[in-house]
């Protein structure tokens, strides 16, 4: 299998993974009276072909024990589990998050939801596999943290950023960061207990368990949505046929970044990988000024906020790139 030799190799995958998971929402955004919910089956769908797809071709050069198949094969089943698992619990964590948006707004949501992610994921993959140096580690975790309160805050001066945040909404933000960070330590159990999986067969069954669970979660949030009114399967099958091709290409560009990440994690460690990927954000702001122009007509606060976040940014990653040694 594909894997990076060097750390530069391996720190353009990270970024590339932080583009993904930046970049696949704005899918969503051309998507035209089409409830999240149900563009959410086709999201799930596209997140798990692309998985597949690399395992069998990028996972699959070689013809040694860690390819693909033969790594599904010879891994311990508990670790495929903890993988499910981990997928199941991204999934939630993701309905969650877009849930928390729609009632909190992004200003509260994204930097609270992600703010508590990226601590949890990354103490936790630490924990599990002390890979890299935990003081830099740390900083570069403390100013990634800094930029997120930074991109909430450019957010919270535009106008239309006036939202009442209730009880329900925070505690909402609150779960989903906690579950959004739970899914890293379940990977690195999974790639660094026992018989592992390799990079390539952790994404399938990370993104197999975040399929599978639709059954559980997404139904529920369509029978009980937290915003606006029940949903059935109904509209799903009225959806236009770009509705269901933007799903599976924002399934594709975040299932590619989350390969990425796993494939850059079996040199840099999973804490580290994961850190630099959630640099999304940043990817996140770029696409809210240059392509949706939500900051046009903003003070000059907003714009210093935004500023100040992307020198943030930069500082994680190249504290946690130096965090590989």
């Amino acid at each position: 299998m594909f894997t990076p030799q060097s750390l530069g190799i391996a720190l353009l995958m990270m970024i590339t993974s932080a583009i993904c998971w930046g970049s696949w929402a704005n899918t969503y955004k051309g998507v035209k009276n089409y409830r999240f919910e149900l563009f959410y089956w086709d999201y799930a769908v596209g997140i798990f072909l692309i998985s597949l797809i690399l395992a069998l071709t990028m996972g699959s050069t070689g013809h040694d024990a860690s390819r693909f198949l033969n790594n599904v094969h010879s891994s311990d089943g508990s670790n495929i589990v903890y993988a499910l698992i981990g997928g199941a619990l991204f999934n939630l964590a993701n309905l969650l998050l877009v849930a928390a948006i729609d009632m909190a707004g992004l200003s509260v949501a994204f930097p609270v939801a992600i703010g508590i992610a990226l601590v949890v994921g990354v103490v936790l993959s630490y924990a599990l596999q002390p890979k890299g140096n935990a003081g830099l580690l740390a900083a570069g975790v403390a100013c990634a943290l800094i930029a997120v309160i930074l991109d909430g805050k450019a957010y919270g001066s535009l106008r239309s950023a006036g939202r009442t945040v209730t009880k329900k909404s925070l505690i909402t933000c609150l779960v989903s960061g906690v579950l959004m960070g739970l899914w890293a330590p379940f990977m690195t159990h999974a790639m660094t207990r026992g018989n592992t999986l390799g990079p390539y067969s952790a994404a399938v069954f990370l993104t197999l368990g975040a399929l599978l669970s639709c059954f559980i979660w997404n139904i529920y949030f369509m029978k009980q949505p937290l915003v606006g009114e029940p949903v059935g399967f109904s509209g799903f099958f009225h959806a236009p046929a770009s509705g269901h091709l933007l799903g599976i290409l924002g399934g594709f560009i975040w299932g590619l970044g989350t390969v990425f990440n796993l494939v850059a994690a079996s040199f840099t460690g999973v804490a580290i990988s994961y850190a630099i990927g959630q640099s999304a954000p940043m990817v996140a702001a770029l696409w809210g000024i240059l392509a949706w122009r939500e900051f046009e007509g903003s003070a000059g606060r907003a714009k210093l906020y935004l500023t100040l976040m992307f020198i943030f940014y930069g500082l994680a990653i190249l504290l946690v790139a130096r965090a590989n040694g």
